[in-house]
């Protein structure tokens, strides 16, 4: 509920600080006071549009703090605020806080993390309900009357949502595979085609590298071979380097003996005979290693043609067509056993259809049957009301089976006749704002165990009302708020004296400067303040001792 409310600079509230508690809290003040005020400013932290004509003259910005507290956060408040990724600590107020500048611009933060408004405006509803003279949100919208109704029916539609969603996948997954199979079959011809020629190509994954690798090495060896001949060449033969070198060491071996420098060129030249003998080696290994057959090159450049052909052929690279293979064969099998997986989609998407007709047509007669209850509680509560001549009706109207879905079969719509001989339309196209008011008073009434939003405010719902009227419409005003809050911005001193806590709001002037104060009166204020309301600018004993007694008579 709404415990705390803080406004800064708010047309004609310069500091206003406002505590609130469960029960009845009503407002009150004389017209122009500014009680339109306090419910503006409360709507810009509920997520309505931010209007630089609000900051009051002079300043730069303006803001209002509200501060709700739960028990426990409801889930729809919870859920909402986690998909924005708001944290809320178990047990701490949710408090909402909206920044106006002169200029036009606004902020929002919800516990001092920045939040959008679009977000205040889904969190709302769970918030605070607010009827008024002109009012197009809560009862009045027709959205929530399906809502309502299955909670005073008791209805399973969670179940409903859920069978729902489980034949629209059954629906999709069968649709799914019937596209699939229908595919594959045109294509079955190609497909045949296209699988026949990769099974005879056969490619491997990697192979492509393997065979470039190849086909680089002998393409390599064809260029060096002549080359490699003429090297050879030079190390083969009687007149060989190398022949040349031995000879020469062996004649040196004879005369090393005979001085130093002769055994070191001998050393010397050992070294080189050796050197040259392992470079005659591995230029024989390297010839044998590049030495090519024609035919093989040619049967490796064909395999990689033929790969990569069949690689642009089928749209992929050549390491990918053993897996295109594997998926043709695949569309074949499902060809020739799509029909048995078919037919067990066929059977669980009709499963689930039933399922859901079945809870759908329980959900519908579970309404219809509580929309009779409903529209008899509402009924009763009209004559008290001042609406004894006006008719109300829940209209369970059964959808097109295209127009079916999670919520169920049926459109739910509150009617409403003012008149005897009226055909009934909806709540929000009721002529006069009183009516309205006292119609969704009673719809409050009769719906009173369903729950809703958090805090709930009436603004001037007895306007054009008095005597006994009024009176019904504050001891059910007091019946709503137990067990929760709600707050009524009143004229009527029989619904002021059933408050709990009551508010009197005033205006007043200094020089050129106007301000609006709001006050929690006391048990003798609020005497004085009923009084007036009930006997106008002058108040009289006469007035007091009606005070006295419409306090004293709840």
């Amino acid at each position: 509920m709404l415990t705390r409310l803080a406004i800064r600079n708010i047309v004609l509230i310069e500091a206003l600080d406002l505590e609130f508690a469960g029960g009845l809290g009503v407002l009150t003040g004389e017209t122009g006071a500014g009680k339109s005020i306090l419910l503006d400013a409360l709507g810009l932290v509920l997520g309505e549009r931010a209007d630089s004509g609000l900051v009051r003259a002079g300043e730069d910005s303006a803001s209002v703090v509200a501060s709700f507290e739960f028990a426990a956060l409801p889930e729809a408040l919870r859920a909402a605020l986690d998909a924005a990724a708001i944290e809320v600590e178990p047990g701490e107020p949710l408090i909402i806080r909206r920044q106006l500048r002169a200029d036009g611009g606004s902020r929002a933060f919800i516990n001092d993390q920045p939040a959008g408004v679009a977000l205040l405006r889904d969190l709302s509803g769970s918030l605070v309900e607010l009827h008024g003279q002109h009012d197009d949100r809560g009862l009045v919208n027709p959205r929530g009357h399906r809502l309502l109704l299955d909670r005073y029916a008791r209805a399973d539609a969670a179940g409903v949502e859920q069978a729902w969603r489980r034949w629209r996948e059954a629906e999709a997954a069968l649709a799914e595979a019937r596209a699939s199979v229908d595919r594959a079959a045109a294509e079955q011809d190609l497909l045949v085609a296209h699988l026949a020629e990769l099974a005879a190509l056969a490619p491997v994954a990697g192979e492509e590298t393997e065979l470039a690798g190849q086909r680089s090495d002998m393409q390599k060896g064809e260029r060096l071979t002549g080359d490699l001949a003429d090297l050879q060449k030079l190390w083969a033969g009687s007149d060989s380097a190398l022949a040349n070198l031995r000879v020469a060491a062996r004649k040196l071996d004879r005369i090393a003996g005979e001085h130093p420098l002769l055994a070191e060129s001998l050393a010397a030249l050992d070294r080189a005979v050796i050197e040259a003998t392992e470079a005659e080696d591995k230029l024989a290994r390297a010839a044998e290693a590049l030495v090519h057959d024609p035919q093989v090159l040619d049967a490796v450049e064909t395999r990689l043609f033929e790969l990569r052909a069949a690689a642009r052929k089928h749209g992929c690279t050549v390491d990918e067509l053993a897996d295109r293979m594997l998926a043709m064969r695949a569309m074949l099998d499902a060809i020739e056993g799509g029909e048995e997986a078919l037919a067990a989609l066929e059977t669980a998407a009709r499963e689930a259809g039933l399922d859901y007709r079945t809870r759908a047509e329980a959900l519908s007669a579970a309404r219809t049957e509580a929309a009779a209850r409903l529209d008899r509680a509402v009924a009763a509560e009209l004559d008290p009301l001042k609406l004894d001549a006006a008719r109300f009706r829940t209209q369970v109207l059964r959808l097109p089976e295209e127009r079916w879905g999670a919520s169920g079969i049926d459109a739910v719509e509150f009617l409403i006749a003012t008149n005897p001989g009226a055909d009934f339309a909806p709540l929000n196209k009721i002529a006069s704002g009183g009516e309205l008011s006292r119609f969704i008073l009673a719809l409050k009434v009769a719906l009173a165990e369903e729950g809703g939003a958090a805090t709930v405010i009436f603004d001037e719902i007895d306007r054009g009302v008095g005597g006994a009227v009024a009176s019904a419409i504050g001891e059910r005003l007091a019946r709503l708020a137990q067990g929760g809050q709600l707050l009524a911005v009143t004229h009527s001193p029989q619904v002021a004296a059933r408050g709990g806590m009551h508010y009197m709001i005033a205006k007043s002037s200094e020089g050129t400067v106007t301000r609006t104060s709001v006050a929690l009166l006391d048990a003798a204020g609020r005497q004085e303040e009923i009084a007036r309301m009930l006997s106008g600018a002058e108040v009289t004993p006469e007035a007091r001792a009606q005070a006295d007694r419409l306090l004293e008579g709840v």
